[in-house]
């Protein structure tokens, strides 16, 4: 029974071996045929092609497949093959399918996406073009991550020395280059990481950042039961949470890749060639992260922001963080990353002292307050950013310092009714260190002095939740004692 059984697992995988190399020549030539979107030319690959490496891994992965049902037979021999586990192989089609839009948005439930909703996937003849544009960005993008002078000089990229490296690139638009570089270890293993950029979580995780993103269309969904190889159509609308800066938007594919060594890369790579925009203000070159596996599931996390853009709208108070690459660049990605490693290592925690918990009189109340919290900064990042699915009315303009004004759809959420919110927000320098107004914004004891409901009344620190390793990042719930009643406070500090 158990050779009976190899045999017919073999033919299952010999058959969908042969589908894959079906298709593998029908996307050669595809690829041969391709024609350089720049310069009108035939199209190069590198030395290997996408189809090559795939059909490489792809036999590695059958030989795999075939000892680990030989060893699921010799487990269950005896039993008929309808009840053995996992025994129906996964599609290793590399063809590109169609698996349907999934939505990814942060403020998904506040309505209008039209802009990015309006777009539509590549056509069949795009998708050889978009394959190779991935392979020639994931190369360049290694290159630029592990390089060091002269292409990079303190993290600043020698944009001389770029052009020269790189002589085809991916076609300057004549805009800004702004490119930076960062790393830094997370307390996150190199699988869950890979998954949160491949999956729709990656915009939650990033709030702060992807004021809205989509996936329009998934070319590959890696193989052997992972996201190597995955491929995805993407658009998404970048932020910093001021009005005063207007979003960055991108069409861009999302290509993931495991590499011999045990590193995993994700890489974008804007699709302007494919559908160029007369009013597009950013164009992504190259640009991702390269994950390490480091021991007792920690990873080494290097990330690449490479954009051109337009950034003349910019706000005056907002330009110096702008160009010294702080709003959009590696840096705040990879605080935000970290930041948010550290949250869900401190959320899934249960070795909490019962003295911690104060009126919060279980762990699942901790866990339920931690989430309450960040659904609070992803309401407020929405609520504040420049998105262009909500419009921003100045309310008045004396001096430099404008109120913007914007009404949108209350959430949905079982907790709050439906109706309108009204947002409110400014912006202002204050010439005092960021940690200093950090610390007395966070410190109970000095909201009566800018917080007008507190109405001078007493703050009581109810329930302290740390959830990091900076003191200052906490979840505080807050009593604010007013004549004979008392209003309570959610407050999140990061």
């Amino acid at each position: 029974m158990k050779a009976q059984h190899e045999r017919h697992e073999n033919q299952i995988l010999k058959a969908e071996n042969q589908k894959l190399r079906a298709e593998n020549n029908r996307y050669k030539e595809a690829l041969g045929n391709a024609t350089c979107p720049n310069c009108g030319g035939p199209a190069a690959l590198g030395e290997m092609s996408f189809d090559e490496q795939h059909l490489r891994i792809e036999n590695a992965r059958l030989r795999e497949e075939i000892d680990r049902i030989s060893g699921i037979a010799a487990k269950y021999v005896g039993k008929p093959l309808s009840s053995f586990p996992h025994l129906t192989p996964r599609s290793l089609d590399l063809g590109f399918t169609n698996l349907g839009t999934q939505s990814g948005f942060v403020g998904e439930m506040y309505g209008g996406c039209d802009l990015i909703r309006s777009i539509s996937g590549p056509s069949e003849a795009d998708k050889p073009m978009i394959v190779e544009l991935a392979v020639a960005a994931m190369e360049e993008f290694l290159r630029m991550a592990q390089a060091g002078d002269p292409l990079w000089t303190d993290q600043v990229l020698n944009e001389d020395e770029y052009l020269r490296t790189f002589p085809r690139g991916i076609g300057p638009l004549g805009l800004r280059s702004e490119a930076s570089r960062e790393s830094t270890v997370v307390i996150m293993n190199h699988v869950n990481l890979v998954e949160i950029l491949m999956d729709n979580q990656w915009s939650s995780v990033f709030c702060g950042i992807v004021s809205r993103a989509m996936t329009i269309e998934v070319l590959s969904t890696g193989v052997a039961g992972n996201y190597n190889g995955a491929l995805q159509v993407m658009t998404a609308e970048f932020q910093v949470p001021s009005p005063l800066v207007p979003t960055r938007e991108n069409y861009f594919v999302r290509y993931c890749k495991q590499h011999s060594d045990g590193t995993w890369a994700v890489v974008d790579v804007s699709l302007d060639n494919l559908r160029p925009s007369p009013t597009s203000k950013c164009r992504r070159r190259p640009s991702g992260c390269l994950i390490q596996e480091l021991p007792n599931g920690y990873s080494k996390v290097i990330w690449v922001e490479h954009v051109e853009v337009d950034d003349r709208s910019v706000h005056n108070i907002y330009k110096p963080l702008v160009n010294s690459g702080l709003a959009f660049g590696a840096k705040r990605w990879v605080a935000t990353l970290d930041r948010q490693c550290e949250r869900l290592a401190s959320s899934m925690a249960n070795n909490i002292p019962a003295g911690d918990l104060c009126v919060i009189t279980s762990p699942e109340g901790r866990k339920s307050m931690l989430k309450l919290a960040e659904r609070m900064v992803t309401s407020f990042c929405t609520g504040v950013g420049a998105s262009t699915a909500h419009a921003w009315t100045t309310l008045s303009a004396t001096g430099s310092d404008d109120v913007r004004v914007m009404t949108r759809k209350s959430m949905d959420d079982p907790g709050r009714p439906p109706g309108i919110v009204l947002s409110a927000a400014t912006s202002f320098w204050i010439p005092v260190p960021p940690r200093r107004i950090f610390d007395f914004l966070r410190d109970e004891n000095s909201r009566s002095e800018w917080d007008i409901l507190s109405n001078g009344g007493l703050v009581q620190e109810m329930a302290h939740i740390a959830n990091g390793r900076d003191p200052g990042n906490c979840v505080s719930l807050l009593r604010v004692n007013v004549s004979s009643s008392g209003l309570f406070f959610l407050r999140h500090s990061s």
